[in-house]
Order: structure tokens, then C-alpha cells, then sequence
């Protein structure tokens, strides 16, 4: 079961709404979503919840890129909204040429390189080779923990957050009613 809300800021505070994500396929998606709901360009944080397991956090600035925060990587990219959020941060395209030329029935007789030997000297305990591998996301949080120093909710506090973490970031940027109208 997921939750999920739009929090726009305004001249006089923040405004929530609850907001549907079956039309959303792309963190784009997601984020035009959230420039609909935004006041004078300002700032719109949507938040993703699943039953406990994970939240995302996806701040949209005007017409800035996207910032994303995951709790949980390797939990989010098991949902469909998560694995959405997930491979855009590890930077997996559904799309990429690279996939394209994997489905190729190559038999070996193409001219080209040969393949590289495999690096003995690679970690398999290296979080930074799981998200660039094939291992997957990382178990525990991934993206932008910094999305949201400026609005109260700093890197440290976003990093440690567990249980009702949505309720503590609304208490820290001053929406805990707005938020709990659309729950």
C-alpha cells in the first residue's frame, strides 16, 4: 500500500494534497506532476510511502532537476514507484543502447575487441560497485540527503529517520496538519 503527497510552499505555508501516481511512469512524470501543484514556481516536495518498508522524498525547485532521496534502495526497487525512483538514481534506463545491443545474438565472429578478463582487484563489498554492477541498488538510503537542510530536515536527520519518518519531516518544515489532512 503506498501513500503519496504533494506539498507545495506558498506565501502562507504549505499546501497538501493527496495525489494519484497511476499516470506516473518517469521521475519526469512525477516531477511535472509536481510543478502543477507548485505556487509561483516555488518549492513542491512529494512524498512516496510503502507500508513502512521505505519513503522517498522528491523536491522540485521551478524548472530544476529533480533532488531524490530513498530510504531504502534495495526495499524501494521491489515497488513499482520505487524501482522507478531507484533507477533513475543509479542511472538505469529502460531505453539505454547498452540493453539495446544485449539482446544481439552476436556469435562471436564480429570484429571488435575482445572481452575484457575479469578484475580480481574489484570488492564485492563495495556499495559503490553493487549500485554500478549488476548486484543492484544498495541495501539502505540512496540519492540527495541534503534535499531538504534549507527547509529545517538536515542530512544527518534524514539519514537516521525510521518509522513515521513522513511525520517527522512534516513537523520539521511546519506542515504536520496539512499532511495528516490527506492521509
Amino acid at each position: 500500500m503506498y501513500f503519496a503527497a504533494l506539498l507545495a510552499r506558498t506565501e502562507d505555508g504549505w499546501e497538501a494534497s493527496d495525489t494519484e501516481l497511476d499516470d506516473v511512469e518517469t521521475l519526469t512524470d512525477l516531477a511535472d506532476l509536481a510543478r502543477e501543484a507548485a505556487v509561483d514556481d516555488d518549492t513542491v516536495v512529494a512524498f512516496i510511502e510503502q507500508e513502512d518498508a521505505w519513503f522517498g522524498v522528491i523536491r522540485v525547485d521551478g524548472e530544476d532537476d529533480p533532488r531524490v532521496f530513498l530510504s531504502n534502495a534495495a526495499a524501494a526497487a521491489k515497488s513499482s514507484y520505487g524501482a522507478m525512483l531507484t533507477d533513475e538514481l543509479i542511472g538505469r534506463d529502460e531505453d539505454d543502447a547498452a540493453d539495446d545491443l544485449d539482446s544481439l545474438d552476436l556469435d562471436g565472429t564480429e570484429d571488435g575487441e575482445p572481452e575484457p578478463e575479469p578484475d580480481d582487484n574489484v570488492d564485492d563489498n563495495d556499495p559503490l560497485e553493487s549500485v554500478n554492477g549488476s548486484d543492484g541498488p544498495p541495501h539502505g538510503p540512496l540519492g540527495d540527503a541534503a534535499l531538504l537542510s534549507d527547509l529545517g530536515v538536515s542530512e544527518k536527520e534524514l539519514l537516521a529517520l525510521d518509522g513515521d519518518a513522513l511525520g517527522t519531516i512534516a513537523d520539521s518544515l511546519g506542515c504536520t496538519e496539512v499532511l495528516e489532512a490527506v492521509r
